[in-house]
């Protein structure tokens, strides 16, 4: 049964929307380096939507779509690639929703696509960005949860902390239904919402890290089930050793214990 407590606290400032002018960016550096930097830090998500580059200095503009999403950037498609460091304003289109921003192109391959880091939001754009990141998240989560020889039903007692509204702090003892090694299932008792930030901490390693709430299942219990995702993978977290990605009942190492077992 999860056990929580709160405490007042002050509202810890959250991260600082990007507001790089671009009269002072510097030129881009190694593609490669700021991609796999932003790929750690900032998971990318499937993500498909139409999307208009413009060039500010030239005012060259490429339609496309986009393929991946995260929070620093997109990866679009197209086969007119602008140069390394080219500033440019994007504008990404999902049904009715509009997202703009000011974006720096930071990887770019010949006659397939572009990476583009975002380098100016403003607030509500900020908000659209958010929406479609806890959407994908979530899809994301809940096709891997499907997965099932990527998660082990096992139950580890954790404790979560976090904030809730009014700037309250919480902090509750519960435990894991199902981990993996990005994440876990957990059962809450604390009202909690898509795209929360939390702090997890494995009670039997003192083990701690930071997770995002990915989906919440509200039918299951009086106990909520919550989704957690690790803002970067940790296979080791749990100290399991996980199953193989291409890990099927007629694996080679499935083959070889039910094999052993039979001769014992």
């Amino acid at each position: 049964m999860p056990r929580r407590k709160h405490r007042q606290g002050s509202k810890p400032a959250g991260p600082p929307t990007p507001t790089i002018p671009s009269d002072v960016e510097k030129p881009a550096g190694p593609s490669h380096a700021l991609a796999g930097s932003d790929r750690r830090s900032h998971p990318r998500y499937e993500f498909i939507a139409a999307a208009d580059v413009v060039a500010a200095e030239s005012g060259a503009r490429i339609e496309t779509r986009v393929r991946d999403l995260s929070q620093q950037g997109c990866y679009v498609d197209t086969d007119n690639t602008l140069p390394l460091g080219t500033v440019t304003d994007v504008r990404i289109t999902k049904g009715s929703q509009l997202f703009e921003a000011r974006a720096r192109v930071v990887y770019s391959r010949a006659t397939k696509g572009m990476g583009l880091l975002f380098t100016t939001i403003e607030p509500e754009p900020l908000r659209t960005l958010e929406t479609w990141l806890n959407e994908s998240r979530e899809t994301s989560w809940l096709a891997a949860n499907r997965r099932r020889s990527q998660r082990v039903l096992m139950t580890i007692p954790v404790r979560v902390s976090g904030q809730i509204g009014g700037g309250l702090l919480f902090e509750e003892e519960t435990q894991t239904l199902a981990i993996s090694a990005h994440g876990a299932s957990i059962l809450v008792s604390t009202q909690m919402y898509r795209g929360q930030r939390l702090t997890l901490s494995n009670v039997q390693t003192k083990a701690v890290l930071e997770c995002v709430v990915a989906h919440i299942d509200r039918h299951q219990s009086d106990h909520p089930r919550v989704g957690v995702e690790f803002v970067l993978p940790n296979p080791i977290f749990w100290h399991v050793t996980f199953p193989p990605k291409d890990w099927t009942p007629r694996h080679p190492d499935a083959k070889a214990h039910v094999k052993t077992g039979d001769l014992s």
